[in-house]
């Protein structure tokens, strides 16, 4: 059996606070038809229902704006860690759905409904992980969707410090290095405010993400 992909209001329709529909499914279609559009699904457990949200205000770190205070830089060269990109998607998102130390970040949010429909993307080559080792031992990572040369990040964890900061900061180089400008990161924490994220308008953001997303760039392909 097909499942129809969803059509979305147009953005401008969503509240003050960025809701713009609920219902719908997590197909593949859906979530890419979704993501091109600058939307994202972030479930309501009051009312029981998938919601779909385009803020009116969107959080983006501009890359060449990108901030890493010495401190860290001095705290990451310290460290024994080892970068892998797709490696463990599965247990990267299923880390960032269990684990509770992300502070004003969005953990809970996500169900089992949308680490299996992630996966599924990860599968077909949309979904990403940026992954910290230890040992070999995965102690934090970070995934998100791209399209084209947009890269819009969702949820990160971890479990030995500064390995989610390592994650974005080597996520960030890669990204610069592929020609890309910005992270999509949806909402702005005090997280990804050390490094520089800030919030424009809908308007602008939706302008940046129609450009990106036409880019001939296949991001991560390198490692698959």
């Amino acid at each position: 059996m097909t499942i129809a992909t969803i059509e979305f209001p147009p953005v401008e329709f969503a509240d003050e606070n960025g809701l713009l529909a609920l219902g719908g499914n997590l197909e593949p279609e859906t979530l890419l038809s979704a993501y091109s559009q600058g939307i994202f699904p972030w479930p309501i457990f009051d009312a029981g229902e998938l919601a779909w949200f385009s803020p009116p205000e969107r959080a983006l770190v501009y890359l060449d704006q990108f901030h890493i205070s010495r401190s860290l830089k001095r705290n990451l060269r310290s460290l024994d860690f080892e970068l892998r990109v797709n490696t463990a998607f599965e247990e990267v998102i299923v880390s960032c759905a269990s684990l509770e130390n992300r502070a004003d970040q969005r953990g809970t949010w996500i169900t089992k409904e949308l680490v299996q429909a992630y996966i599924r993307l990860h599968h077909l080559g949309h979904a990403h992980s940026v992954e910290c080792w230890s040992s070999g031992e995965l102690v934090g990572g970070l995934y998100g969707v791209a399209i084209g040369g947009m890269f819009a990040g969702e949820s990160m964890f971890y479990r030995s410090p500064n390995a989610s900061k390592f994650c974005l900061v080597e996520l960030a180089s890669y990204l610069v290095s592929k020609g890309v400008p910005v992270i999509d990161c949806q909402q702005k924490t005090a997280f990804l405010s050390q490094f520089g994220c800030k919030e424009i308008p809908r308007e602008e953001f939706l302008s940046i993400l129609q450009q990106q997303i036409g880019r001939d760039i296949a991001l991560f392909q390198e490692f698959s």
